[in-house]
């Protein structure tokens, strides 16, 4: 399910649907309400933040593997510094996120953070970026964007093992911070007095404690590994001794391996509160009390308690209790291993019954303890109670315990019982199961049995026996077809390949191992018959809860077979004991599994580990061995005569039961991990990917459950789980009405590319149009038109196609689920969807540098969108714009396909064919992507959020004709008008009907204010059956931008009309102009001058000889030329007044 792909075991890819859960997990803290509820969460890494541990922390949680510890080695192609990838500024909101990021770190984030809801990408050109401190202008003012809208802003000031006392005037000190103050660039004021800080450490800690399917890996791969390599550490000391040597060991020395990882492990964590964890620990014999394991510290292992002195009365010890726990991890689990073994080897001798040794009674309540673990775990996933499993784990341990004859025991032992199970995060530390977070995180099943006594003879206490696993549960919800909901779970044993029996022999035991071997040096009369072939390699398992593969030699013989192992010494096999062999070679180069079904007499001769229900051990022979040769070339022919007194028979896979061929699966996935054989039998443990194979199971039904626990359609499960058997499996579309979905931006030429796809495929049906105006997207509408598509009379001869225009920047999953979960389900089950296309064209789709229009990357949602038609700069592929939108839509939907049709003009049949699919949206990478990345999409509960930055839509009517050259001149005139961030008033898109004073024609108009297109085009009246919303003016416009005003768009509109004149003033004196006053003396200079007046040929002269230049009159002139102008302004207002022209907006 949108699993991680691996190299060498390692994560080498980004999981989409784990970096969108993350952050919904994020943002699901700011849903609250209240003065705790920030706005945002606020994270700057490097110097910018002074490099604070916490939001690192938050990166490495948000981008996992490229900050922190678990740091990936970037290429080596990098030319840059630590400094350029820390710069980075995230402001989660709850509905969307505003990341700003250099152009050199960009392509490290984009693949993270493509997926995210609603992102704001702030992030200059690689051109723009040389500039340093445009660069850092740029960063501030980006900041500044990023929380304008805010009041309350959460911080993650600590890390986890680094708690820190918050205090906001050190988060003022942030280099950030303090940038917000400067003046011109930045907030003018500072940080902390215009916003308030909260600390969000705490809520953050319990987020990432959560596993899901990367966490889960990381645990796989590394945390599991270093683990099982504890043990595999303890088994390589321990089979370093002999028998005799074995008792000289001390519980200090035997524990030592789990004592260095533990005590190594919590110096490194820095977390010193371990005072309710688990421990590690090893305790022989009797000193494994319950009063010993509550007073044991690891910290002070014991020295003097020796093998040879811990069992009852001073003798030998019988059994050893031993726990490993990892110290940075959840991952814990405990083990009781014996000293001594069950069986002794059949020699002739007839002993049908076993005797009863401490060792035997010891691994018989152990193994009813393991029964009770796994029950309880399997009780546990299914209900969750943990009341529940205790009460099933016990009554298995009681059962188990009648199973194994020990009846009179159960009263003793039920109250020495103790069933439990934990929750322990990803730090180690326990959390109540009453906890919500407890639900996504490891657990602890165990069982002790404390004291108990000596069962056969008064020996005293002979100490404790535990059992423990680590688990992980999975929990979905399914809604059958009937609309109920039921609940489907699944668990994986995480320590499962730690060895759950194990066993080291004493003298008496190696006594009897070397008389069995012995055997094989006798020529004949054994109890086996004679020798057929030399000790081999090979692998003997069973069905039981305590069998693991085990590694040793195998002998046959002409009678049956002698298996010798390091630990559990020499098992013999006679035909007195066999009831049947069935042998299964599959080919060359698979295991052949040798099955030998046994009756009741073999118990007392075979180790107790391989006691199973079936009665049935399964010898695994290698191919290619010696054995395996050997067995076709001499053990074949002999078994099969009837003198040997052995049933043989060659079978298929068929013919094997269902736990035999489950029992062969396992062998042939042991040898298929291609892990060396080692002498020792537990040298080395196997990766849990080969030694589980329920695992590849788990893990999809964990990349579901950890993501929601929103139900999933019965329908789909085969889908997501290709080996389910499903009753009833669902029907094809049958008739049901094909919708093709065509999404895209203003200016992304959707409406050109439907025109085109109808005009080429008339001939495969009637087309219907869904085109609704380009405002805000409205689902009730959307279901209204297809109720009344359905009563629309429609030539059965052809079948009816639906194509759906998304309007505007809606968001195309918004415009899925209104189609596919119709309130009325008759009318629901009438459609499906065929395909969604989303049209991209570049120079439409960045509002400035690569900050995206609103819902872009929406627009083309993997698992929604099987295609992307580029409709712009084609032709230009080394375009930088075009390249980055490329990359930009490629990362946020990788499986889409690419087309590039200019203007919407589809040339290629492959490509026509890929928009018009009938079955591309439910192709089953396309379900599996949309259950992982949209969470409650199946039933139309997936909400898709805004961003902050909204492009309002006005729609204007008029009904007088415009001026085409002023309306194309306005209109381009636009594009030179926008403003940058926070982009207030500019006007991206403009579309609409028109009618132009040149023409009677309605005319349809669009411009795109990014891309300068303008198109004026005759409106078509005779286009596809459209159910779209009807214009009822004759002329109408629709904008969209930022903050517009609708007086704003109608004094736009008004210069784009023809210009009515103005009434004019009347004149005064003083609004007279020097070169009306030059024009009056000009005329007038020559009339007749007043008594005692005369002039000179240069200046007017009076009687006193004063000199003028302008006639003495001049002031009668005057009044004469403002009464006769004035008389023809009022003509002229008069005349204008009875021509008044109607305003634009005048109904």
């Amino acid at each position: 399910m949108a699993g991680i792909r691996r190299v060498n075991g390692k994560c080498s890819g980004i999981n989409p649907a784990v970096s969108c859960c993350r952050l919904r997990q994020v943002q699901a803290l700011l849903h609250g309400s209240g003065p705790a509820t920030p706005d945002g969460i606020l994270c700057s890494l490097g110097i910018d933040s002074r490099y604070n541990n916490g939001c690192t922390e938050l990166a490495e949680y948000l981008f996992y593997g490229l900050y922190g510890q678990n740091q990936m080695p970037l290429e080596q192609t990098v030319e840059f510094s630590d400094d350029i990838m820390d710069d980075v500024i995230l402001l989660i909101k709850a509905e969307c996120v505003h990341l700003y990021c250099n152009p050199k770190n960009y392509s490290y984030l984009l693949p993270y953070a493509s997926h995210w809801r609603n992102l704001h990408l702030y992030c200059m050109n690689e051109s723009e970026y040389e500039d340093e401190e445009a660069a850092e202008e740029f960063k501030i003012s980006s900041f500044v964007t990023m929380v304008q809208d805010c009041c309350r802003i959460g911080v993650p000031y600590s890390s986890q093992g680094h708690t820190q006392t918050f205090d906001m005037f050190m988060v003022e000190k942030w280099p950030l911070l303090q940038a917000f103050a400067l003046e011109g660039i930045g907030g003018g004021s500072f940080f902390t007095m215009k916003y308030k800080l909260i600390d969000m450490s705490d809520k953050l800690w319990q987020v990432y404690s959560r596993l899901d399917p990367v966490s889960l890996d990381n645990l796989l791969a590394e945390d599991l590994v270093m683990f099982e390599k504890q043990w595999s550490c303890f088994f390589s000391s321990m089979d370093l001794e002999t028998h005799q040597s074995i008792l000289e060991i001390s519980e200090a020395q035997a524990g030592l391996p789990f004592h260095m990882f533990y005590s190594h492990g919590l110096i490194s964590t820095k977390i010193t509160d371990k005072s309710k964890n688990q421990q590690p620990f090893v305790l022989f014999g009797n000193h494994s009390s319950l009063k010993d394991l509550e007073s044991y510290s690891f910290n002070f292992p014991s020295e003097s308690h020796q093998v040879r002195n811990t069992g009852p009365q001073g003798s030998p010890a019988r059994h050893m209790i031993l726990q490993c726990v990892h110290p940075k991890g959840p991952l814990a689990c405990s083990r009781t291993y014996f000293f001594g073994t069950t069986h002794t080897p059949y020699l002739g001798n007839q002993n049908t019954e076993q005797k009863k040794t401490d060792v035997l009674l010891l691994s018989q309540i152990y193994s009813a303890a393991i029964e009770a673990v796994l029950s309880g775990i399997k009780c546990y996933s299914i209900s969750t109670s943990a009341t529940k499993a205790k009460d099933v784990a016990e009554n298995t341990f009681l059962m188990a315990l009648d199973s194994v004859d020990l009846s009179p025991y159960r009263s003793l032992l039920r109250s020495k019982c103790e069933f439990s199970i934990q929750a322990v995060n990803k730090q180690g530390m326990l959390i109540p199961l009453t906890d919500e977070d407890s639900r996504y995180v490891v657990k602890t099943a165990s069982l002790t049995v404390h004291d108990i006594p000596g069962l056969q003879y008064d020996r005293g206490n002979q100490g404790s026996i535990v059992f423990s696993e680590s688990f992980l549960e999975s929990s979905i919800n399914i809604q059958q077809r009937d609309g109920t909901v039921s609940s489907d779970s699944c668990y994986t044993i995480l320590t499962t390949t730690v060895p759950r029996y194990a066993c080291w022999m004493l003298e008496s035991d190696v006594k009897w191992s070397e008389l069995a071997q012995n055997l094989t040096k006798k020529e004949d009369g054994t109890c086996l018959g004679t020798v057929l072939t030399v000790p081999d390699a090979a692998y003997v398992f069973s069905s039981s809860r305590l069998s693991t593969p085990e590694e040793g030699k195998i002998v046959f013989f002409s009678e049956g077979l002698l298996f010798i192992h390091s630990q559990y010494g020499s098992i013999t096999l006679s035909k007195d004991h066999i009831s049947s062999i069935k042998f299964y070679d599959p080919d060359s180069s698979g295991v052949a599994s040798l099955f030998v079904e046994y009756d009741s007499r073999l118990l007392p001769h075979l180790p107790f580990p391989l006691h199973s229900s079936d009665q049935c051990l399964v010898f695994a022979i290698l191919p290619r061995s010696r054995s395996h040769r050997a067995f076709y070339s001499k053990v074949l022919s002999g078994w099969k005569n009837s003198e040997s007194g052995l049933t043989l028979q060659m079978v298929n896979q068929e013919h094997l039961s269902w736990n035999q061929k489950n029992l062969h699966t396992k062998l042939q996935k042991l040898h298929d991990s291609q892990e060396p054989p080692v002498a020792k039998r537990k040298g080395s443990l196997k990766s849990s990917y080969s030694q589980i194979p329920e695992q590849e199971m788990f893990l999809q039904h964990f990349a579901l459950s950890s993501i929601s626990q929103e139900p999933i359609l019965y329908e789909h499960l085969g889908v997501l789980f290709p080996s389910a058997e499903l009753k009833n499996p669902t029907t094809g579309k049958g008739d049901k009405v094909i919708i093709t979905i065509i999404t895209g931006l203003p200016g992304s030429h959707k409406k050109r590319l439907s025109n085109f796809l109808i005009r080429l495929n008339e001939e495969c049906g009637r087309w219907v149009v869904y085109d609704p105006e380009p405002e805000s997207f409205s689902a009730c509408h959307l279901q209204q038109y297809l109720s009344s598509f359905l009563k629309q009379d429609f030539d059965t001869r052809t079948k009816p196609c639906l194509l759906v225009i998304s309007p505007g920047y809606a968001d195309v999953l918004d415009v899925v689920q209104a189609v596919l979960f119709h309130p009325d389900p008759v009318v629901q089950a009438c459609f499906t969807i065929g395909a969604v296309t989303a049209c991209v064209n570049p120079l439409a789709s960045c509002m400035e540098h690569r900050f995206a229009f609103p819902k872009l990357l929406e627009q083309c949602s993997q698992g929604i969108v099987s295609t992307v038609v580029f409709t712009g700069l084609t032709a230009e592929e080394k375009h930088p714009l075009m390249q980055h939108v490329q990359q930009f839509v490629r990362s946020a939907n990788p499986t889409a396909a690419f087309i590039r049709a200019e203007r919407g003009a589809v040339t290629r049949s492959q490509d026509m064919a890929l928009i018009l699919s009938e079955s591309s949206f439910n192709e089953p990478q396309m379900l599996r992507a949309r259950y992982v990345l949209y969470p409650g999409w199946c039933k139309g509960r997936f909400f898709s959020g805004s961003g902050t930055l909204v492009l309002n839509q006005l729609r204007v009517a008029f009904n007088r004709p415009l001026e085409r050259p002023l309306f194309v001149t306005r209109s381009k005139a636009i594009k030179t008008s926008l403003r940058p961030s926070p982009f207030r008033g500019n006007v991206y898109n403009v579309w609409g009907k028109v009618r132009f004073s040149d023409s009677a024609q309605l005319m349809e108009v669009s411009y795109n204010a990014v891309s300068g297109n303008l198109s004026i085009a005759p409106s078509k009246s005779t286009e596809p059956l459209s159910m779209g919303p009807k214009d009822i003016s004759a002329s109408f416009l629709i904008f969209d931008g930022v903050g517009l005003t609708e007086d704003g768009v109608k004094d736009w509109l008004r210069l784009c009309t023809k210009q009515q004149q103005e009434a004019k003033t009347k004149k005064t004196k003083s609004t007279l102009s020097p070169q009306e006053i030059k024009s009056i003396h000009t005329i007038r200079h020559l009339d007749p001058l007043p008594p005692g007046h005369f002039y000179n040929g240069y200046h007017y002269v009076d009687i006193f000889g004063e000199k003028s230049n302008l006639h003495p009159n001049m002031d009668e002139f005057i009044k004469e030329y403002i009464a006769e102008v004035n008389k023809e302004i009022e003509q002229f207002n008069r005349q204008l007044e009875m021509q008044r022209q109607p305003d634009l907006f005048e109904p």
